[in-house]
């Protein structure tokens, strides 16, 4: 099939007109062409909902509020800001494409979005939707929403996350582009994936699209997009040494890259091991009672109930391991670990079930120490 058969100017237009008419005008990182701005929200938006991204984006401003505030502040703070928000390597290349920019371009975010395509952490499509947005550039964006609208209106059967199939869709999406309204065009794109054209519960009666969806007409809105072939989770298992002197936790700098690249977190053993179904392995004492000896005397030891957490392509079963130390020993010189006050984890640089494991048993345990006396 040649790039033209995929030329329809009236999908444009009833695009363009529904999303003017009923689309999101209020979104804070709207009616602007701030790059700064529209970057920001483009790259936390990626695979997360805009009601979860709406707090951060405010509090990420008001931190750093210009690009050039960004690009000085040390990558510890950008991932403290962004702690909880998840995809951690988004942050770090956040930081690192701020950077670039004040290197390379002066601050000011080039409208090509080839050049923006360049830059970490921006793909094909970000790079179209920031220069859509920012500098009126005709070019194509392609997520899961536009793959969604896509696979219904055009009746697509086969799943999107082939190569040949997305290849598809791309040419299909440049076919499509509109001679003007390329900022309207795009978010309602956006706008018709997150609102009309959902996942499980689409609003075919108020689509503009309807009168043309091959999905609506053959009665396949559930059955497409087509899903992906499951597989069965692998299930992975963690020790975590949480280990309490006083007021005081330790936690450990993870490496910059992998799972939690760059933040705080517990000290493991077994390091996200693999295992058969959800039952901790037998823990090493013997290993732990190693790891544990270096940072001081153990006064008490208590092995915790598990907490699971889902990523992306393993499910986590941690084993929380409370040691209190009678005292502590010097920390070596290794900047890998430090100390760290109760009353600093709330903003400190964490994985957010880690945060979360640390405030609700730290709280527990303040609240329980409070009741004897």
């Amino acid at each position: 099939m040649q790039y033209e058969d995929f030329a329809d100017p009236s999908f444009s237009a009833d695009l363009i007109g529904w999303q003017k008419q009923h689309g999101r005008h209020a979104l804070p990182w709207q009616n602007t062409r701030d790059a700064y701005r529209i970057w920001l929200s483009e790259i936390m938006l990626q695979q997360t909902q805009v009601s979860a991204v709406l707090g951060y984006y405010g509090r990420f401003l008001e931190r750093f509020p210009t690009l050039h505030d960004l690009a000085a502040a040390p990558v510890e703070d950008v991932m403290a800001q962004w702690s909880g928000l998840g995809y951690y390597t988004r942050a770090r290349n956040l930081h690192k494409c701020a950077q670039r920019v004040v290197a390379e371009y002066g601050g000011v975010f080039p409208s090509d979005p080839a050049l923006l395509a360049e830059l970490p952490g921006i793909g094909r499509s970000t790079a179209a939707a920031i220069a859509a947005f920012s500098a009126g550039a005709r070019a194509a964006i392609m997520d899961g929403n536009v793959k969604r609208v896509f696979a219904r209106v055009f009746g697509i059967d086969s799943y999107p996350g082939e190569r040949k199939t997305e290849e598809a869709m791309w040419r299909r999406a440049e076919a499509l582009l509109p001679q003007e309204g390329i900022e309207s065009y795009t978010q309602g794109l956006m706008d018709m994936g997150a609102t009309l054209c959902t996942r499980s519960s689409p609003d075919c009666t108020r689509c503009p699209m309807q009168p043309r969806c091959v999905a609506f007409a053959t009665n396949r809105v559930k059955d497409l997009p087509v899903r992906k072939p499951k597989k069965a989770t692998p299930e992975k298992h963690a020790l975590l040494l949480l280990m309490v002197h006083r007021d005081q936790v330790l936690l450990e700098q993870r490496p910059a890259s992998g799972i939690w690249g760059g933040l705080l977190s517990l000290p493991e053993l077994y390091g996200h091991a693999a295992a058969e179904g959800d039952t901790a392995p037998e823990i090493d004492q013997l290993a732990a009672a190693q790891a544990v000896q270096q940072f001081g005397t153990v006064e008490s030891q208590e092995q915790l109930l598990p907490v699971t957490h889902v990523f992306t392509h393993y499910k986590l079963h941690m084993t929380p391991l409370l040691i209190t130390l009678a005292g502590r020993a010097p920390l070596a010189a290794n900047e890998r670990y430090q100390w760290l006050s109760v009353d600093r984890i709330a903003a400190a640089a964490l994985p957010a079930p880690i945060k979360k494991l640390l405030l609700d048993l730290l709280g527990h345990r303040a609240e329980a120490q409070a009741r004897m006396f």
